[in-house]
Parts: C-alpha cells; sequence; structure tokens
C-alpha cells in the first residue's frame, strides 16, 4: 500500500502538468468573428501569409470569410497540422467559405522588402475575396492598407478561426506552387523544404547555384552571388 501511495504522488504532477499545457496551448475560434457580427457587421475576414521566411518562391496570402453555419473542425495553425490534414482542411475551407489567394513575386520581395511585400499581398487577398469584408483580422502585430476596419492579432492563426483557415490555404497553396517549381528546377529540392534555409537546400545551392526564383537579398543567397556563383537556368 505505501509503493502504491508513493506511485501515486509520484504520477500526480505528470498528470497536472500535461492538463495545464492543454489549458495553454490556445485553439481557434470563432468567438472574435462571431463579436463583429454581432454589431451588424455582415462579412468578417481573416488573413495570413505563407513564405516569409524562405530562400525561394514568392509569398503566399490567403484572405477567407467562413460561413459561421459550416465552419470546418480542427481549424488550427497551420504550422501545427500534417501536409495530410491541411490538404483536407484546405478542401472543406474552399467548398464553404468564400477564398481568395494572391502572390507576392520574388522581385516585389526584393524590390520592396519582404514585410512590405507579405502586407499588399495580405491586403490584395481581401480585395480580391468575392465579397468585400466590413472587418477584417490579420495575422501578426500590422494592420492592412484596406477599405474596411482592420485588427492585427499577434498569433491569430492560433487563436481566431478566419485567420486560421486563411493560414491553411495560404500554406497548402504555397507548398503547391513550391512543387511545380521543383518540376522545372529538379535537384533543389523544393519539394520537400519549399524553400527554406535547410542544411539539403544550401548544399545544392552551393552546388548549383541560385535559381531565378531564389532571394537574391536573403543573406545565403546573395553570399553566393557574391562569390561569384551565377544564376542557374
Amino acid at each position: 500500500m505505501i509503493r502504491a501511495n508513493k506511485a501515486a504522488a509520484v504520477q500526480a504532477p505528470v498528470a497536472t502538468k500535461a492538463a495545464a499545457k492543454a489549458v495553454d496551448t490556445p485553439t481557434p475560434t470563432f468567438r472574435r468573428e462571431r463579436a463583429i457580427l454581432k454589431k451588424g457587421i455582415r462579412l468578417v475576414a481573416g488573413c495570413d501569409e505563407a513564405g516569409r521566411g524562405p530562400l525561394a518562391g514568392p509569398v503566399v496570402a490567403a484572405a477567407v470569410v467562413l460561413d459561421p453555419k459550416r465552419i470546418p473542425k480542427g481549424l488550427d495553425d497551420s504550422k501545427r497540422l500534417t501536409a495530410e490534414r491541411r490538404e483536407e482542411l484546405f478542401e472543406k475551407i474552399c467548398a464553404t467559405a468564400q477564398v481568395a489567394v494572391t502572390v507576392a513575386s520574388v522581385a516585389r520581395i526584393e524590390r520592396d522588402n519582404i514585410l512590405r511585400a507579405s502586407l499588399w499581398a495580405l491586403a490584395k487577398a481581401v480585395h480580391a475575396l468575392p465579397d468585400r469584408p466590413e472587418h477584417v483580422f490579420v495575422d501578426g502585430r500590422d494592420k492592412l492598407e484596406i477599405t474596411c476596419t482592420c485588427d492585427a492579432v499577434i498569433g491569430g492563426d492560433a487563436i481566431v478561426a478566419s485567420i486560421a483557415a486563411a493560414s491553411i490555404v495560404a500554406k497548402v497553396s504555397r507548398d503547391r506552387l513550391m512543387c511545380r517549381l521543383a518540376l522545372d528546377h529538379p535537384g533543389y529540392g523544393f519539394e520537400s523544404h519549399m524553400g527554406y534555409a535547410v542544411p539539403a537546400h544550401l548544399d545544392a545551392l552551393r552546388r548549383l547555384g541560385p535559381t531565378m526564383h531564389h532571394r537574391r537579398l536573403f543573406a545565403p543567397v546573395a553570399a553566393l552571388l557574391q562569390g561569384g556563383l551565377p544564376l542557374s537556368a
């Protein structure tokens, strides 16, 4: 009996920590959108982007207006989902919500810088929605220059349902684009790392040189070009 009590005493803190972690991990809800809708506003959108950090490929932004009566179950920050689950939710979101996707090219990123290019793409996605929203939630700390009210929510893809949906649409759309680029530029591994600065990508850059889709002002690519490596075909 004493041993059993000791075991229970040891296990209790573990269970408590697990429960605390579950409580601390936010999940997206429609609460903020519903509060705005109750004020008489008709359409509320969420928007997010994918691809600020990679060395290659564009930034892809998405805007989503969820149907309050048909919100797909399991929405979450795209980074917390498997590729298979993102694909499943992408199809459900596109089937039940208003969706718009826009791209900021590498040329725009190099001209405007990555932040401005991302904000431009996000605003363009909002304006590309079939019906213009009256309020927008955007992930991050920067509001958008758009014709309706806008709230920037830090970590919004983990707590605001429409932003989470947009993060999934943006991520899946960009991943598909990078897989198409991989067909045109074999050897770089775009289909696996999506242009991020992983060791395999850096090794390919050193062996093959940057492509026209690489961001020449990003440090690893710029260093290679300054060392005399030309852009590959």
